[in-house]
């Protein structure tokens, strides 16, 4: 059985002349300290440091009383838990970092190769150490009440500090997040928090060291409906005819954004994963990153290699793992690269994801393709035909159909 019981120990004492009262918490031949908000001085214990004031002794009993209540109610989940996790589960919300166990979380993320999740989870964990001013925020402190000052914090223009590649600290002007910036990180901070709560909530013993869910009250909502992101197929002629400064990035932009398009809107993140391996009998053939998980055949797709994207697959395939560390590096350098072609094609706004949007866009406006020959050739995960498609083998063949139709409707 546990105990606990209420102690002053000597050589912890303050350089005030106070000593902070402890429980100390012994289970299964372990003992743990438990702080607790209470501090008395040497006129209040006797020679054997026995707390004599009355008052102190009072609140002390009531936090004992508590503890051994919430001790004898875990019944037979208790024999299954260690000194450390009774320590944990008595203190509660108060003892749980959420920047530690963000950081834990993160690691995690990247130790699977989940390296853009990970990165927008580093997004929040800052931003909340922004908001807080500390790098310590326990997880009581995320709160329904916190979660509407801190949407109105994030609408708002931020400066931040923030470390570049080579260490050194740096100033960053950001401003107020737009109505889907603020719905994907309020979506990433629920993750983070569901996640925190599977970590320290176990359902089958009842025990719940996590207790309060502030996303029942703070609604994150479906996500706004965003604007249009294609260009029209003169702008999109524009863009592959562009003159381009070999080995610059806007060349590498338009390289990779034709590419795309070529590949029915493949994302930058699949041809950066590419190698030989993926490229067999005239078709490329990989597992889209950002639905491998949803779904159970791993998000598998096989395009046709066309003559136009040939080259472009001989030229990059391979040879953008050794220029860049990761997908993210390469992210960064597209980034650049479509500001340098906005400025060539003067083409406002486009963005590389603006490849896929064109090529969906063209394929039903312009071509007439069905909306569900279109989701399997964007490897969409089909929420409507889950079962269906159980019993049916993919057909590659409507994917070749679609991308031809696409293709001939730019060049001719």
């Amino acid at each position: 059985m546990a105990t606990v019981s209420a102690l002053i120990y000597k050589q912890q004492q303050k350089n005030d002349g106070t000593f902070n009262v402890k429980i100390r918490l012994h289970h299964k031949n372990e003992r743990r300290l438990i702080k607790t908000q209470y501090y008395v001085s040497q006129r209040h214990l006797d020679d054997k440091l026995k707390i004599t004031d009355p008052i102190i002794n009072n609140l002390t009993s009531d936090t004992i009383y508590n503890y051994r209540r919430t001790i004898s109610k875990l019944g037979r989940a208790l024999k299954l838990m260690s000194c450390d996790d009774l320590k944990n589960y008595l203190e509660g919300g108060d003892s749980i970092d959420f920047i530690k166990f963000c950081d834990e979380h993160i690691a995690m993320l990247k130790e699977a190769d989940r390296i853009g999740t990970a990165n927008n989870h580093r997004t929040i964990r800052n931003s909340l150490v922004d908001y807080f001013k500390k790098e310590c925020v326990t997880i009581i402190e995320i709160n329904s009440n916190m979660l509407f000052a801190y949407e109105r914090y994030l609408r708002t223009g931020r400066i931040m500090k923030r470390k570049n590649h080579s260490g050194l600290e740096v100033i960053i002007k950001k401003p107020g997040l737009s109505d889907n910036g603020l719905h994907s990180h309020m979506k990433d901070l629920r993750t983070l928090f569901n996640a925190a709560r599977a970590h320290y909530n176990n359902e089958d013993l009842g025990i719940y060291q996590i207790e309060h869910n502030p996303f029942k009250k703070y609604k994150v909502g479906s996500s706004p409906l965003t604007k249009k992101r294609n260009i029209s197929i003169d702008a999109l002629k524009k863009i592959r005819d562009c003159i381009t400064e070999p080995g610059s990035r806007a060349k590498l932009a338009k390289d990779l954004f034709m590419l795309s398009f070529y590949l029915c809107g493949m994302n930058a993140v699949d041809i950066y994963k590419l190698k030989k391996d993926n490229l067999q009998n005239g078709r490329v053939n990989y597992n889209r990153s950002k639905t491998v998980r949803q779904r159970k055949d791993n998000a598998f797709i096989s395009i046709k290699i066309i003559e136009e994207a040939l080259p472009l697959l001989d030229k990059y395939v391979e040879q953008l793992h050794l220029k860049y560390k990761n997908n993210l590096g390469l992210d960064t350098a597209l980034s650049k690269g479509m500001k340098e072609l906005r400025e060539i094609t003067g083409i406002p706004n486009i963005t590389f994801y603006y490849a896929r949007h064109t090529f969906a866009n063209t394929a039903r406006n312009a071509c007439g393709v069905s909306k569900d020959d279109l989701d399997l050739t964007l490897n969409h995960v089909d929420q409507r035909h889950r079962i269906l498609d159980i019993y049916l083998d993919k057909d590659w063949g409507i994917v070749d159909e679609v991308q031809k139709k696409v293709v001939e409707f730019l060049t001719y």
